[in-house]
Parts: C-alpha cells; structure tokens; sequence
C-alpha cells in the first residue's frame, strides 16, 4: 500500500498501533512514493512545518497527491492532474487571464509551500485555492473539453499522460470529496515539488535539514542536554 511509509517516519510508531488510521489509497497497483515525498513528509511533521494545519505533499513528476491530517497522519493519496506545461514559477499576470488566454507555454503547476483555503471564485463557485495570487486550485476533474480525455487520462496507471490541465490540480470526485474536501475545509498548506528547480530552491530549510542528517549518518542532529 502506497501509505505504508506513514509508519515510519510521519507518524509516531506507537500511536500508529494504538490508533490506526484508515487512510483513503487510490493510487495505481504498483507505483511507488518516492523517496523525496517520504521525507518531506516526515520534515513537515517533524519540525511542524505546517503549525498543526492539514497538508498535501503533491509530486508533479509521478502525479501523485498525498494528503495528511493536521496530527501528521495519512488521509489519502491519490493520482493527480496537473498544468501541461512543465515548469515551477507563474507567469506575470496570468491570473487575470481567460483560461483560452493562457499561452501553452504559461500552463505550468507551480512549485513550493503554499497556504491555502476555500473561497470564491469567478466562475466556478467556491473553491480551494492553492495559491489565489497565481489562480491555482485543486478540483475534481470534469467533463470540461471531451477531446482532452481528463477522467481517462487520471485512471491511466502511468503519469506521462497527466499533464493537461492550465495549470490547476484535478481529482477524481471521489477523492475531492472524501479526502479533499474534509480535510481542508478549515485551510492548510500544499508542498508542490518541482518539475525542474533544485528541490534546494523550492524547500531549501528541508533540503538543508535532509543534507544535516545525511552527515550525521542518518540521525538528526540535536542539541547536547545542558
């Protein structure tokens, strides 16, 4: 199971047993987390990053959206659509933009920590925006335009087909609706990896923290009792 991993590392063992979580998995038989998402997690949870909010680690590149509780705790992972075009930053103005108006090129899914709500929007009611200076929100996939095929290309077992979006993050409706939804009802943050920045760049107390423990052997370092 593709939440495995919140044993050890995201969750503390012993509440695990004492409290098990009944996380949602919809991500493809198979496919794997990798090894960044897993200690980012466990980084945000660690030095409580998110200050008790709920939070998503979304990783771009596998199409994968991991959800955790405000305790650190898993409450899903499920496979996600993300903007066509690969890239981290926004574009200037986009916001103001028409999606018809968007260039290819500016249809990116932009990288790094981001706090977030529901709120209104133009056309599409109220929403959960990831990040309403750049127009970004998470909603479950539509029909929209048939000829882009969202709900087929969000089933398909590989991530090489999920880049399709202007630049917002699709669902499925059952995930926005049973994990998505709930969870961030009240707001929280989402860690948006990169597509092609240094992982530095984009969470560079984390990539430091990661660098720390890997010259200690693998401990964290802390201070000496006094």
């Amino acid at each position: 199971m593709a939440l495995a991993f919140a044993s050890f590392g995201v969750a503390n063992a012993e509440d695990a047993a004492a409290q098990p979580v009944a996380a949602i998995d919809l991500l493809p038989r198979g496919q794997d987390v990798s090894g960044t998402v897993i200690e980012l997690a466990g980084w945000i949870v660690a030095t409580r990053d998110s200050q008790g909010y709920p939070f998503a680690v979304i990783d771009k590149a596998a199409a994968q959206i991991l959800v955790f509780g405000g305790d650190g705790r898993p409450r899903g992972a499920a496979p996600g659509l993300f903007g066509s075009a690969i890239g981290d930053h926004t574009a200037p103005g986009i916001a103001g933009l028409a999606l018809r108006e968007i260039p290819g090129r500016d249809r990116t899914t932009p990288a790094g920590r981001f706090i977030g709500g529901f709120g209104p929007s133009i056309d599409a009611g109220r929403v959960l925006w990831v990040d309403y200076d750049s127009a970004v929100s998470i909603h479950p996939t539509a029909t929209g335009v048939p000829a882009e095929r969202r709900a087929e290309r969000l089933a398909s077992p590989s991530p090489d087909d999920n880049r399709v979006t202007h630049g917002c993050i699709n669902v499925s409706p059952e995930f926005y609706e049973q994990v998505i939804r709930p969870t961030f009802e009240r707001g929280g943050v989402f860690y948006i990896l990169p597509d092609a920045d240094p992982i530095a760049e984009t969470f560079p107390e984390f990539a430091q923290s990661r660098a720390t423990t890997k010259r200690n052997g693998g401990r964290r370092a802390r201070s000496a009792r006094r």
